[in-house]
């Protein structure tokens, strides 16, 4: 499965919000430096999604807070 992400770093809390079928907003507490939201990215949608963490890869968007998500099953 391949999904659309909007990352809000530095969130007073984390959440994650299904925007459409595909597309998914995501709270996270860490700030964007050295990889800290995008490692807490990785861990809130392998929890929301009752998956493995290593499921779970950034395609593209890496530093950018819009991504493309693929989870593996």
């Amino acid at each position: 499965m391949v999904i659309n992400v909007r990352v809000v770093p530095r969130a007073s809390r984390n959440l994650v919000k299904r925007e459409s079928e595909n597309s998914f907003k995501v709270y996270l507490t860490k700030p964007a430096i050295e990889g800290q939201a995008n490692e807490e990215l990785v861990k809130r949608l392998a929890e929301y999604f009752r998956v493995k963490k290593y499921t779970v890869n950034i395609i593209k968007g890496e530093k950018a807070r819009c991504k493309l998500v693929r989870i593996s099953e």
